[in-house]
């Protein structure tokens, strides 16, 4: 397995909308949820979201239910992250991580149970 490749990063204007993009590699992607984490500086890696691995199950964070929103498509073994309202705080670098366990039946928000971290992708939101 190789790392995950994010891409989709950007500047925007404070109320604006992103869609970023995590490419994977292998043959059983569609086995296992995928997460997504920020990290502002200064600050730790922190939960987003996450989606199982048929796409029928989704989490969120608090502080982006209901403006970001998390789909899959696993015939092109891309995960995505659409990000809506954006605001000032949601600056950071975003981060996609496979679940280390394949089937998971309940989504996981914590950081050490994903893996195959990318280098991630900057998103920068102007006031």
């Amino acid at each position: 397995q190789v790392p995950l490749v994010e891409s989709g990063g950007g500047l925007v204007q404070a109320g604006g909308s992103l869609r970023l993009s995590c490419a994977a590699s292998g043959r059983t992607f569609s086995s296992y949820a995928m997460g997504w984490f920020r990290q502002a500086p200064g600050k730790e890696r922190e939960f987003v979201g996450a989606i199982s691995g048929s796409g029928g199950s989704r989490n969120y964070a608090d502080s982006v239910k209901g403006r970001f929103t998390i789909s899959r498509d696993n015939a092109k073994n891309t995960v995505y992250l659409q990000m809506n309202s954006l605001n000032p705080e949601d600056t950071a670098v975003y981060y996609c991580g496979a679940d280390r366990r394949p089937l998971r039946v309940v989504l996981t928000s914590t950081l050490a149970e994903y893996h195959y971290w990318g280098q991630g992708t900057q998103v920068t939101v102007s006031s």
